[in-house]
């Protein structure tokens, strides 16, 4: 199977996982999962050269939100994988260990805390939420949840 395929797989499934992770979350202790209308309305208003926003529910709603969130999500997922490979070779797909993917994990909650939280109107690290300390610990898990997925999808790949 060609690098390139191996690691759009590996990107769709870490954040497969993700999604799963945020389901749990929803059911077992009633933490609202992400609202990708919100993402994708906060992506649609890049180009228009608005980064950041005192509120995101409060700017101009754009056509396709709620898809444009969710193809952002996964694009960004699967841009994470390529780069996980640029960092540590293709032969990370033949033997692929956990460390180099939860430390790709890990480094891009980085993205979350400084660029989509701010931008959307949540403050640095979610320094604006109600419950920053708790929403900074579930970003953690949650990218490690993603790590989990690459690892596991490139495990599973493998042996194919």
């Amino acid at each position: 199977m060609d690098i390139a395929v191996k690691a759009l797989l590996v990107g769709i499934g870490a954040t497969a996982l993700m999604d799963v992770w945020a389901i749990v979350l929803q059911r077992t202790i009633a933490f609202p999962p992400p609202n990708w209308a919100m993402v994708g309305r906060w992506f649609a208003h890049l180009p228009r050269g608005k980064v950041f926003h005192d509120n995101i529910a409060d700017a101009a709603p754009v056509a396709n939100e709620l898809a444009i969130g969710w193809a952002a999500h996964y694009a960004i997922g699967i841009a994470y994988a390529f780069i996980l490979l640029i960092f540590t070779g293709p032969g990370w797909l033949a033997a692929p260990t956990f460390i180099p993917a939860w430390i790709l994990g890990i480094v891009t909650v980085g993205a979350g805390w400084f660029l989509l939280q701010p931008g959307m109107g949540a403050g640095w690290m979610a320094s604006k939420r109600p419950n920053p300390n708790k929403i900074r610990v579930l970003n953690l898990v949650g990218h490690t949840v993603f790590a989990v997925g690459m690892y596991g999808t490139a495990k599973v790949l493998a042996g194919v």
